[in-house]
């Protein structure tokens, strides 16, 4: 458990957080210039906030009453940033070893042999940073970061500096650090499609303060959260692959309620996240017939929520869980829409984006 307070005043921006970050991938979540890296360069100790606390597992690190400020090397924190920062004189091996020094005698630690095949880089280690890929410079980043056996992991963004390719080669390893590594990790996001593929607990921000916290499909699902805006809204579904078809079409199952999407290269019985998009979600009162749209979840309205211009963003109850529809005013009045009122949520199965699709639950 990671307990955060701070309160900072910044060049054009007052920081004053408090939140709790739980076992497992919690994401800071919200635009450019929200404190995101602020708050993760306070708990790494890079920065000194005016008044704040730190504690990861009971142990303090910072304490501006009590005059308590750990220095960096003490925390026992591995950072991952953008960039991934490694040595360029040294191999990927001497890279990683070099992870390994700063973990304390006594402290339970990772095997370096299940490391290097978790992240998939055992034909790089004898190569010098010089000759990897992005890619490749993240997964030896969070490496080094796991074999310096770190009570916490932040990662600052690791993905801004990557193209879609390149981020689409590192999503899956996150995400079994996520699901495999027993230690917590803070990560770092102004993409919702990250957000909803990685997090289990989300802290979202805005402006310096928190707008809300919490498990990530409870925050995403949030018709008043849109710390990024309305454009990227979006909810997760979790739901498990029932079975692959003969026609490019994998048909999964979310609360008892059937999805398909393109072929997920994943195998029946295997648990899925998926987020979908609020602005690719349509809304009808009646059961809709002879659509080309082959996902129709029907629930009942929980909660509408008007927007700065035209639009309204729908919260829909369904068996397969929470749906965002971004609609117009004027088709939310056209429809008489209001709480509790029966609908159903439309979603085209190639709207879903494969960087929206992910393992694990939410």
């Amino acid at each position: 458990m990671l307990e955060v307070a701070l309160q900072q005043e910044l060049s054009g921006l007052r920081l004053d957080v408090a939140f709790e970050a739980p076992a497992g991938l919690t994401v800071l979540f919200g635009r450019s210039g929200a404190g995101k890296t602020s708050i993760v360069n306070a708990v790494a100790g890079l920065s000194r906030p005016q008044a704040g606390r730190v504690v990861v597992d009971g142990r303090v690190l910072l304490d501006t009453r009590a005059g308590i400020c750990l220095p960096p090397h003490r925390r026992r924190i591995g950072y991952i940033f953008q960039e991934g920062r490694l040595f360029p004189h040294m191999t990927v091996r001497r890279n990683l070893g070099y992870g390994a020094r700063f973990a304390p005698r006594g402290a339970p630690r990772e095997d370096m042999a299940r490391v290097v095949e978790m992240l998939g880089i055992g034909d790089l280690l004898d190569r010098r940073p010089g000759a990897l890929s992005g890619g490749e410079k993240q997964r030896v980043a969070i490496g080094r970061a796991l074999l310096a056996a770190p009570r916490l992991i932040l990662a600052d963004e690791p993905l801004a500096a990557l193209d879609e390719a390149r981020k689409a080669e590192i999503l899956p390893y996150f995400e079994r650090l996520r699901d495999e590594v027993n230690v917590p990790v803070v990560y770092v996001s102004h993409a919702a499609s990250e957000v909803g593929r990685l997090a289990t607990s989300v802290v979202a921000l805005q402006d310096g303060t928190v707008l809300r916290r919490g498990p990530a499909a409870e925050v995403l699902g949030d018709p008043a959260v849109l710390p990024t805006g309305a454009r990227e809204a979006g909810a997760i579904l979790t739901a498990r692959v029932l079975r692959h078809h003969e026609d490019g079409l994998t048909e999964l199952e979310a609360g008892a309620v059937p999805l398909f999407l393109p072929r997920l290269d994943r195998a029946a019985g295997t648990p899925v996240r998926l987020r979908i998009a609020a602005h690719d979600v349509i809304l009808a009162r009646d059961e809709p017939r002879g659509l080309s749209a082959l996902n129709i979840l029907p629930g009942r309205v929980a909660e509408l929520r008007p927007g700065a211009g035209p639009g309204v963003m729908v919260a829909l109850d369904t068996d397969a869980g929470r749906v965002l529809a971004r609609i117009t005013e004027r088709s939310a009045a056209a429809m008489g829409l209001a709480p509790g009122i029966a609908l159903h949520a439309i979603v085209k199965s190639v709207s879903v984006a494969p960087g929206d699709v992910g393992g694990g639950t939410a």
